[in-house]
């Protein structure tokens, strides 16, 4: 990798997931004249991009229409979208052995016009987002995007002129802090538009929602998703079915009056070619000190009527990824102005969080994000001072705004009475008051998680099969910010972070809970958002470190 022989574009695209990739392709079919320029962290499109993945065929038909028109005769769509939901299974899985069937609930949802009722994924994609990621990257680049991966965004500085400089990761230091011979400075590159799409929890975009003086009219709330994909034998395959996806609550997770308390539930998907994605959402508002998500993960694929499927199959991939929850309420606004975004600076996808708990979906609109940011610059590209109030505007005018606002309080309704009380209320959660819910790290309790896997869940190959790396000899990219709490967490909480993070970063090293294995990490930033004491943060690492998911 050389260093960057870019300094000016006028519009810079941070991240190349479906939002920033779609946005691209949208501006160059609008404008080819356009620069337009895309950077990653990562060591392709898609190689940092995890999700379940069903998605919604409508936003994800209109990308790739404008891009490609003839698509569909394409081998890439014969591949990667070769598989659409035939049977959705949403179940209630009241212990370890029972399914309990909750369709025909939903479906009385939907003829009631609930907002539970657009559960179901009928017609929807099963894919890999991280293979979709990949074919996008190579649209965009067939239209003349400059794709440039393996470079990570550190520092937006806004400029009173308008346009903005972004600086990017230093390469080349030592654990000391010193340069080593192959030293690279960060690069710093001036941009007219910048529009910010490094998913959940992005590093630059929380920090230009902070310097700028956007503000969240609800607290975000996060979850954890980990993910394996499984290779069965065709007879499994047949039997679990092609085209079949199961969205199951309950167990082991939340079991009602007698706990486990938590939001979440376990996915399971038939992927094509004798191989099951199945996985665990929880969200972060856990009380649980020496809770794990990896050991709810491996206690549902023992579950009774999921086991059967996946008895003796051979784990191929897993990773594991943040999801923002809160929602409609949870957007960064301009407090003047409501704008998602300042100026020519505009937030898409997952680091606005257009999330939609209430679906358990979020790529269609990180997608549609991309195509009215794409519409907004092209309208203003000789005012880009306008592009974040156009920006938003479309956005209000647009079916997420309407999907987004429908589904504003069901998330806070469960965590504010927990789930046995919570679920049955978010069916009315539309007319109930806005909570106002505590952060996700304020909510640890020296409690114990009740269920507990036969064997201790092997961290070391989850890590593996995720394919994560970095340059051993390099800063430590996990700052913990003081070591006093980090020995009161120890006395009261058993020092959790050892437990939660799904990579096995962390050690206790001299009773102190450590990053001691910072190469190991996925970069999903549970550590920052679930710390006890909100005493570790989570930096850039140098490029192109960290996960590297193939068909995730």
């Amino acid at each position: 990798m050389s260093a960057i022989n870019l300094t000016h574009t006028q519009v810079l695209i941070i991240g190349a997931g479906p939002a920033g990739l779609s946005a691209a392709i949208s501006l160059k079919k609008a404008m080819p004249e356009l620069e337009v320029c895309v950077i990653d962290k990562g060591t392709s499109p898609g190689s940092h991009n995890l999700s379940g993945a069903v998605v919604e065929s409508h936003s994800l038909e209109a990308i790739l229409d404008l891009a490609k028109p003839d698509w569909r005769q394409s081998d890439k769509a014969k591949q990667i979208l070769s598989e659409k939901v035939v049977t959705d299974d949403i179940v209630f899985a009241p212990n370890s052995k029972y399914f309990i069937k909750m369709n025909p609930f939903i479906k009385a949802a939907a003829f009631c016009k609930l907002g539970i009722g657009k559960m179901l994924h009928s017609g929807d994609y099963i894919l890999s987002i991280s293979r979709l990621c990949g074919w996008l990257g190579e649209l965009a680049a067939s239209l003349g995007v400059e794709v440039l991966t393996g470079f990570t965004a550190e520092e937006l500085i806004t400029q009173p002129a308008g346009h903005s400089i972004v600086k990017l990761k230093a390469q080349g230091l030592a654990k000391t802090g010193e340069s080593e011979p192959n030293y690279i400075p960060g690069e710093m590159i001036h941009a007219d538009i910048v529009l910010l799409a490094e998913g959940t929890d992005g590093l630059v975009t929380e920090k230009f929602i902070k310097d700028s003086g956007l503000i969240r009219r609800r607290k975000q709330l996060w979850s954890l998703g980990v993910k394996e994909v499984l290779h069965v034998t065709p007879d499994q395959y047949r039997s679990f079915g092609a085209g079949r996806v199961i969205h199951a609550m309950g167990y082991p997770l939340w079991t009602p009056l007698i706990g486990p308390a938590m939001f979440g539930g376990s996915i399971m998907y038939a992927y094509g070619q004798d191989h099951i994605a199945i996985g665990v959402i929880v969200g972060l508002d856990f009380k649980y000190s020496d809770f794990n998500p990896q050991h709810a993960l491996e206690l549902f694929k023992r579950h009774k009527k999921v086991l059967p499927y996946i008895e003796g199959a051979k784990t191929i991939a897993a990773g594991a990824k943040m999801i923002p929850e809160a929602g409609y309420d949870a957007i960064p606004r301009d407090p003047a102005t409501s704008a998602i975004g300042k100026g020519s600076v505009i937030i898409l996808g997952d680091s606005a969080g257009l999330v939609n708990m209430q679906q358990i979906k979020g790529l269609h609109n990180a997608i549609d994000s991309g195509i009215i940011a794409a519409d907004a610059v092209s309208k203003n590209l000789n005012n880009p001072s306008n592009i974040a109030r156009d920006y938003t505007e479309l956005f209000e005018n647009s079916r997420m705004e309407n999907e987004l606002k429908a589904a504003r309080n069901f998330r806070q309704t469960i965590a504010k009475f927990g789930p046995s009380i919570g679920f049955p209320l978010s069916v009315i959660s539309s007319l109930l008051p806005r909570f106002d819910i505590e952060e996700d790290y304020r909510t640890m309790r020296p409690r114990k998680y009740r269920f507990k896997p036969a064997r201790d869940f092997d961290k070391a190959q989850f890590t593996a099969l995720a394919h994560t790396h970095h340059r051993e000899d390099q800063p430590c990219h996990l700052i913990i910010k003081d070591p006093l709490p980090c020995r009161e967490c120890k006395n009261k909480f058993s020092q959790p972070c050892i437990t939660f993070c799904p990579a096995g970063v962390y050690e206790s090293i001299e009773g102190i809970a450590q990053p001691a294995n910072p190469s190991n990490c996925l970069h999903c930033k549970t550590c920052q958002r679930k710390c006890p004491y909100d005493n570790i943060r989570w930096t850039a690492p140098e490029p192109p470190g960290g996960p590297n998911y193939k068909n995730m």
